[in-house]
């Protein structure tokens, strides 16, 4: 094996244990304040509305992912606007969760929550979750 293949491979090794704590920290930080910053996404959580576009799980320690991915799904199909800020969230967090890559946020692959909220609750909790993760 040459010096170059060698160096190759220890690259290679980098950038993948790098990408395996890849949480998209800021990103995900920058797009949820957007999204909190733009009024037009709170209407009010209705539990007894099965509709209700904003009724979204707040997730239990160990299940952020899961409901972060069916919470930003749910906005997406439910807004009545196309919002490209909720679907780069809702992609990011799939991607998260299909490939592992945050490891500081524990994988279930099932949404766990005890309470839902409206759509301010629910940005709130990814942000302060992410934020957790940042310090």
């Amino acid at each position: 094996m040459n010096a170059s293949m060698l160096s190759y491979i220890l690259f290679s090794c980098l950038l993948l244990s790098v990408q395996a704590e890849y949480c998209g920290v800021r990103e995900i930080i920058r797009y949820t304040q957007r999204l909190l910053d733009d009024s037009s996404v709170s209407c009010p959580c209705r539990q007894t509305a099965v509709s209700s576009c904003s009724c979204l799980p707040i997730p239990e320690r160990g299940h952020e992912l899961a409901c972060f991915v069916d919470g930003t799904k749910h906005l997406m199909e439910n807004n009545g606007s196309f919002n490209p800020v909720i679907t780069r969230l809702y992609m990011t967090f799939q991607a998260l969760l299909d490939r592992n890559l945050c490891k500081r946020l524990a994988h279930g692959d099932q949404c766990q929550y005890e309470t839902k909220g409206n759509v301010k609750e629910f940005l709130k909790k990814i942000l302060t979750t992410y934020q957790e993760i940042d310090k």
